[in-house]
């Protein structure tokens, strides 16, 4: 005897779903579980987003495209040095730039014990442009904007005083330079702007010590520049001959040296009236 329809459906039980059927509720399922972990990772570590590395300033765009123009052949690509021709300017920071670059001693002509100064190949804008590129490579002394207010307010006896303690050694109490060591020397001050004078003392260039700011306030700095050029760069010798500026090594040589001719001269002509 036959059985119903509904009879042979309660005996055999329900439809097991098809294996398709599986497979799709096993990739819904899936997909969700994804979706809830990147929301879940998302919010409670937001640190970890990938972020977009930050674009150079209008100004350090400029320096890199003088850059790649004028220095990569020493310093390398992305300022990284080359062996046996140039350093690395990571980290080296704007000031250092602003010193070398604004006084013609880099690009350099040829190795020697010091740089030599010279009429600089780029202008101050194009200066103040590489200097940009190479302070965003790392982090280094940058000279600050408001160098000529901080000289204009200076105060030039603190300044003296300044200059006499820290400078003079080297550079002469008049200013003029000196010899150093190993075939180098401290260059004359009369040529240099507050500018370079300022990024002299942040980078400390040759033989020159670093005068960060904790060992001299940026005021300090402005006194000792502003008295640099309101009184040695603006010197006209009402005394007479300077004699270079060299301070009083020179100056007591000249006078033994005159004062011993005129007394051979004056013992001659004594000897000669007896």
């Amino acid at each position: 005897m036959r059985k119903s329809r509904r009879e042979f459906t309660r005996s055999v039980g329900p439809s097991r779903p098809s294996r398709t059927r599986r497979q799709a509720a096993g990739v819904v399922r899936m997909i969700i579980a994804l979706i809830l972990a990147g929301g879940a990772y998302t919010l409670f570590t937001p640190a970890a987003q990938a972020q977009e590395e930050p674009r150079l300033s209008a100004a350090a765009a400029e320096g890199e495209a003088l850059f790649e123009v004028g220095c990569i052949t020493c310093h390398g690509r992305s300022a990284g040095g080359v062996e046996g021709r140039g350093p690395s300017l990571i980290n080296v920071g704007g000031a250092s730039v602003e010193f070398q670059v604004g006084t013609g001693r880099m690009p350099l002509a040829r190795q020697e014990a010091q740089a030599q100064r010279k009429p600089p190949l780029y202008t101050d804008e194009q200066v103040r442009q590489l200097a940009a590129y190479i302070d965003s490579l790392g982090v280094g002394p940058v000279v600050p904007d408001n160098v000529k207010a901080l000289v204009d307010d200076a105060n030039l006896a603190r300044g003296g005083e300044l200059f006499r303690v820290n400078c003079s050694q080297c550079h002469a109490f008049g200013g003029g330079g000196g010899a150093l060591s190993s075939g180098k020397y401290a260059p004359s001050l009369y040529p240099a702007s507050d500018r370079i004078i300022y990024a002299a003392m942040l980078s400390g260039p040759q033989n020159m010590p670093i005068f960060g700011d904790s060992t001299l306030t940026p005021e300090q700095k402005a006194d000792l520049i502003a008295y640099i050029q309101q009184v040695i760069q603006t010197d006209h010798d009402p005394g007479g001959f300077n004699l270079g500026r060299y301070g009083p090594s020179t100056e007591g040589l000249a006078v033994f040296l005159v004062g011993i001719v005129t007394l051979v001269f004056a013992s001659l002509w004594i000897a000669g009236k007896s």
